[in-house]
């Protein structure tokens, strides 16, 4: 399998093609649409909403480690997400990157990205998208990994539509697609 991540889903490819491409188009547009932007802008809320650039930055990162290195192979989450009483703060990830710059938001969210590529590719060296998570629910099921691609897929698509909102309030940047080698994986 090629290391190097799919610009886009191949026309005609493979099942695992497909959604490794789906998925890197989705985290490429979403990258596009909070990109270039200082502190200010990764904070501005487009109301009534109060979600933010920098919240949806965080909040990616986290799913992105929870679904693949949680999920997926049933490991602890590093940090910054193992310090985090998440019963005490469930909207942590939201509400902390406005203390964050937008360095360390970028660089969170591009570590996360590069933890799950490399969660995935392990997986998919010992089988297919139909493996198992080796965590389970409370209800004693586990995903199949096509399962969490398709949910990380959805997951990014909602909240683009999100960022789409939020960046063409700040500067009135538009579009579906990420130009190629603009936004930053």
């Amino acid at each position: 399998m090629d290391t190097k991540p799919l610009e886009e889903p191949p026309i005609a490819g493979t099942e695992v093609d497909t959604l490794l491409g789906a998925l890197e188009r989705n985290r490429r547009t979403f990258a596009w649409k909070c990109g270039g932007l200082d502190a200010a802008g990764l904070t501005r809320q487009h109301p009534p909403s109060t979600v933010t650039l920098g919240g949806l930055l965080k909040h990616l990162a986290l799913v992105e480690d929870d679904y693949f290195t949680g999920r997926l192979h049933d490991r602890e989450l590093g940090a910054p997400w193992d310090a985090v009483d998440w019963d005490a703060n469930p909207g942590w990830d939201w509400e902390s990157a406005a203390d964050d710059s937008p360095e360390q938001l970028v660089a969170l969210w591009q570590a996360s990205v590069e933890r799950s590529r490399s969660a995935v590719a392990e997986a998919l060296t010992t089988g297919g998208v139909d493996q198992l998570a080796k965590r389970v629910s409370r209800d004693g099921r586990a995903p199949s990994l096509r399962f969490i691609l398709v949910d990380m897929i959805e997951e990014y698509a909602r909240h683009t539509g999100h960022a789409d909102l939020i960046r063409e309030s700040i500067d009135g940047l538009v579009g579906e697609g990420a130009p190629r080698g603009d936004a930053p994986a």
